[in-house]
């Protein structure tokens, strides 16, 4: 179900609106770039600073544009059990794929828990569930005993975006629990080293700009051919590490407005990047190959 590069998408904004217009060309742009699917509504997009007015919105045009062209896997997870639920509710018109689901950040809950947490999203969603796991982000590392149990409790969750970059704890994980579920890419510097583990897709932040360098680095891949792969990565690796200087989406953000593809442009508490990161991504962007970038 999970398998290619899905976008992570940012929300573009313009005179502290959503800007459609250019949402409507990043996704014809990601589509054209051979991507398996978005992810909506993900940490790329900025939920916790856009309303649930502005949310359901987004989701309306997003799914409507996509209209079936691409899998859709929508984020709902929050630190509260029962905005989470609201948040599918919402979610649910729209009849995704799949529901992306952070483990509860800042509460930091115990397994008891955690169990009961996604139970009464599994509950509620009647869809897939991807857990996403970024420890950087909630502040908590699932242990691969802890992972086990909950993976034992809830079949509903189908696969795990991981974004830990404890690659020995990703190995035994991945390994130990590839027969139950998916494992995704969720840090897109690691990518080769994870299609080595098997993990059959990517959630990709950076892909909103090198869609066609994610798309092409896992077509070669799986052909068997790893040299020309890895020629591709490394081309596109700077501008990976670039777009990830200051907090994600705000290199992305930067670089795309470089391209004259949307305007630079987050909302706070998110803030505008240091000049200096400016001039580094802005040097970096016009050495990558142009045929890497969407």
């Amino acid at each position: 179900m999970f398998k290619g590069i899905f976008i992570a998408l940012i929300t573009p904004f313009k005179a502290g609106k959503v800007d459609y217009e250019t949402l409507a060309n990043l996704i014809e742009r990601q589509i054209a770039a051979g991507v398996s699917g978005f992810c909506l509504l993900g940490t790329t997009a900025e939920p916790p600073a856009l309303t649930d007015k502005e949310k359901e919105e987004i989701l309306s045009f997003c799914t409507s544009k996509i209209n079936g062209r691409a899998r859709i896997i929508i984020g709902v997870g929050s630190n509260s059990t029962e905005h989470t639920l609201a948040n599918i509710k919402l979610a649910a018109k729209f009849n995704p794929d799949a529901y992306l689901v952070v483990t509860p950040y800042y509460n930091k809950p115990n397994l008891n828990g955690m169990i009961a947490h996604f139970s009464a999203v599994a509950d509620e969603a009647k869809k897939p569930l991807v857990l996403y796991h970024i420890p950087s982000r909630t502040g908590q590392k699932l242990s691969v005993d802890f992972l086990s149990k909950l993976l034992e409790n809830i079949p509903q969750i189908k696969a795990i975006k991981e974004a830990d970059y404890d690659i020995a704890r990703v190995v035994k994980a991945s390994t130990l629990f590839s027969d139950k579920v998916e494992f995704l890419g969720g840090n897109d510097d690691l990518w080769p080293a994870l299609m080595g583990l098997n993990f059959p897709g990517l959630i990709s932040a950076a892909g909103n700009i090198l869609a066609p360098a994610f798309v092409k680095i896992q077509k070669l891949f799986l052909e068997g051919k790893i040299k020309e792969s890895q020629a591709i990565f490394k081309q596109a690796y700077p501008l990976i590490e670039a777009l990830f200087f200051e907090v994600n989406p705000t290199c992305v953000k930067y670089a795309l407005s470089c391209l004259g593809l949307c305007e630079e442009n987050v909302r706070l508490p998110l803030g505008s990047i240091q000049e200096e990161t400016k001039q580094k991504i802005k040097q970096i962007l016009a050495n990558t190959p142009k045929e890497l970038i969407i």
